[in-house]
């Protein structure tokens, strides 16, 4: 059976690195492809080829069997290829229909907009998924789930006939990620071919027929997903067996030394949230998205106003009213979005890692070289694999870049970290290394607040957890209590 899109042999490099070495890939009619790997694996540069974002140094693209070769995005949208990108590409201020016709606007015969024409295909589409969205409305006051349905409806728009989805479900709860997967097995039936990337391995066997695994820019295998199973897709991408996910707790927790205690009333009339932290200690804040996690901490750091506050470090009073006070104080956020919020993607690792020390000495711009022993030692310090301290942080995969944010953190002599969904986008393999990390941090007397979405690392990593529901804590929960019922009859509110 000749494949919908096949790609023979790629290979790609980049300046000190080999991305892809050889890479075959065969996409039938009707298929959801996984493509399983590590962070730096290859995948994200192999679905660019696909997508003409870049061209392969050698190696072939066929598509029906006839060889294609796509110098642009544009060539690999006329061929049928679209894709799904993991951080949004949609204009924040223009509505869903703009969005989905941008720059391929439906005109009339006097060149003139057809806005009718552009509104019924996308209601058409939009039907087709079983979405209701608001045409008219900025994207940006959609919700999360609403604007990743706005960027597959874009897709859709193109006709697309091989969809790329690269991690579709990070941003979406367990219902909507459902509801995905329901329009995909809609596409499924239309002959649609899809290639599919996420590092929930759970999902893998929910929707995937096949899958491929890659390594270290290396075809592995490609199995179908009945014949495989999660231990051996693990050791397949690790090329090794991982014996323990979570790192054993070393220590008890020291609760004799409070490093933190906060009081905060986010509204005039609303409940006020207590929480301390004790050195050395793991506190996750767990809950449902929109509970208030992300908030609280936005509160506490000044990034957010709030109706009072009332904070203590080592038992004096402090002041947080921005993050730059907060980081004077010794705390640092390694935000949700990394790319965005935690790093400057254009900049150096070493210029990541001490941006902030010098910009609080009045320098932006600085050189590497004058901090090279401070930057080698904490990238030894974190395990950040690069090629080099001077290499474009972009370049690095999402599990290193966490830690060239931890990195920076810890330049600036914190004692307090908060992590907000550390590992949300990060392979297993990168899960295990970042827990490992957080461990070595409190045995060094520093302590971390963790929001995570994720109750296996919420139950496996943290000390005590706070559970929120409402915008509020709802529940402390310590020993054999953090445990996945308890956390989620608290989180659900079923536990009154």
């Amino acid at each position: 059976m000749t494949a919908l899109l096949e790609l023979k042999r790629i290979k790609k490099s980049f300046p000190g690195v080999k991305a892809l070495d050889g890479i075959d890939l065969a996409i039938q009619r009707g298929e959801v492809h996984a493509l399983l790997g590590e962070n730096g694996a290859g995948k994200s540069t192999l679905v660019k080829i696909m997508c003409g974002i870049y061209q392969p140094d050698e190696g072939d693209i066929f598509i029906d069997g006839e060889q294609c070769r796509f110098s642009n995005y544009r060539q690999a949208i006329e061929a049928g290829v679209g894709i799904i990108f993991q951080e949004f590409s949609l204009i924040p201020y223009m509505s869903a229909i703009d969005n989905i016709f941008l720059n391929r606007e439906i005109r009339n015969r006097w060149g003139l907009l057809d806005r009718r024409a552009m509104r019924r295909k996308a209601e058409a589409i939009f039907k087709r998924l079983t979405v209701e969205i608001d045409l008219d409305c900025p994207v940006e006051q959609l919700s999360v789930a609403q604007q990743q349905f706005v960027e597959i409806a874009k897709a859709l728009s193109l006709e697309a006939r091989v969809l790329v989805l690269d991690e579709p479900t990070a941003t979406l709860t367990p219902g909507e990620a459902e509801h995905l997967f329901s329009v995909m097995n809609d596409l499924r039936l239309l002959g649609v071919g899809m290639v599919f990337i996420s590092h929930h391995l759970d999902e893998i066997f929910t929707i995937c027929d096949r899958i491929t695994v890659l390594r270290d820019g290396s075809y592995i295998e490609t199995l179908a997903t009945g014949d495989t199973n999660v231990e051996e897709l693990v050791r397949l991408m690790v090329g090794r067996k991982i014996e323990n996910a979570f790192p054993l707790k070393q220590h008890p927790v020291d609760t004799s030394t409070l490093l933190l205690e906060a009081e905060i009333q986010r509204e005039k009339h609303g409940p006020t949230d207590r929480f301390r932290l004790h050195k050395g200690e793991i506190l996750g804040f767990a809950g449902l998205v929109g509970s208030g996690r992300t908030e609280t901490v936005s509160a506490l750091i000044g990034a957010s106003r709030c109706h009072r506050k009332c904070v203590s470090l080592g038992g004096r009073p402090a002041a947080l009213n921005s993050p730059a006070q907060a980081l004077s104080q010794g705390i640092g956020l390694l935000p949700e979005s990394r790319k965005t919020e935690g790093l400057v993607l254009p900049f150096s690792v070493a210029q990541n890692i001490t941006l902030n020390r010098h910009h609080r000495r009045g320098k932006i711009f600085v050189s590497a070289s004058k901090d090279r022993d401070v930057v080698q030692r904490l990238i030894h310090a974190v395990g950040v694999k690069t090629p080099g301290a001077d290499t474009a942080v972009s370049t690095l995969s999402g599990g290193n870049q966490q830690k060239v944010v931890i990195a920076r953190w810890l330049n600036n002599d914190c004692n307090i970290l908060i992590f907000d969904e550390p590992t949300r986008g990060i392979d297993v393999g990168a899960k295990a290394e970042i827990y490992q990390l957080m461990q070595q941090l409190t045995l060094q007397g520093i302590s971390i607040i963790m929001i995570s979405s994720e109750l296996p690392e919420i139950i496996g990593v943290c000390d005590r957890v706070l559970v929120f529901r409402g915008g509020h804590i709802v529940a402390e929960l310590t020993g054999d209590d953090i445990e996945s019922n308890h956390i989620m009859l608290h989180a659900t509110g079923s536990a009154l």
